[in-house]
């Protein structure tokens, strides 16, 4: 993607998302030409927090997401268009925004060769006054991780 990664008014919406979402984790993706920036939120639920995900019991709508089936099947059937998912997102409840290995984990190819899709990764941190920050990770080939690309700042009440 070249300039700006995600625009402050894209931000402000994914922060909306995540702040309707708390104490659960919210989910989506951004859209937008490729090239980018994205321009568009794509909310999605998190399956997570219905129990409709084999993992609900191990982990809560409050530890986890997971994009559920009808959003996925957007999410794939948008990836040919002329404005695809550049960036997934999804919030962490407990005021920080890192890139856990969980998260890695979703967001690798099951060989662990490389992203499940070509697009970066936002993580809004955030608790129950603010948003703390967010962060965007992107797929590093050469150290075969994720990587944060940017760093931006919260709202503060």
């Amino acid at each position: 993607m070249s300039g700006e990664i995600v625009p402050r008014a894209v931000l402000v919406e994914v922060f909306r998302h995540a702040r309707e979402c708390f104490p659960a984790e919210c989910c989506g993706w951004l859209a937008g030409p490729s090239g980018g920036p994205p321009g568009r939120v794509r909310r999605c639920r998190n399956a997570q927090e219905d129990g409709e995900h084999p993992t609900a019991e191990a982990r809560t709508a409050e530890t986890a997401y997971v994009i559920a089936g009808d959003d996925l099947l957007a999410l794939n059937r948008a990836l040919d268009t002329p404005e695809p998912p550049l960036v997934l997102y999804h919030s962490h409840p407990n005021g920080r925004a890192y890139f856990s290995e969980t998260d890695k984990q979703a967001a690798t190819d099951p060989w662990g060769e490389g992203p499940l899709y070509a697009v970066d990764q936002l993580v809004v941190g955030l608790d129950a006054e603010q948003i703390v920050e967010a962060r965007v990770f992107r797929w590093d080939a050469a150290r075969k991780d994720f990587v944060e690309v940017a760093c931006y700042p919260g709202d503060k009440p």
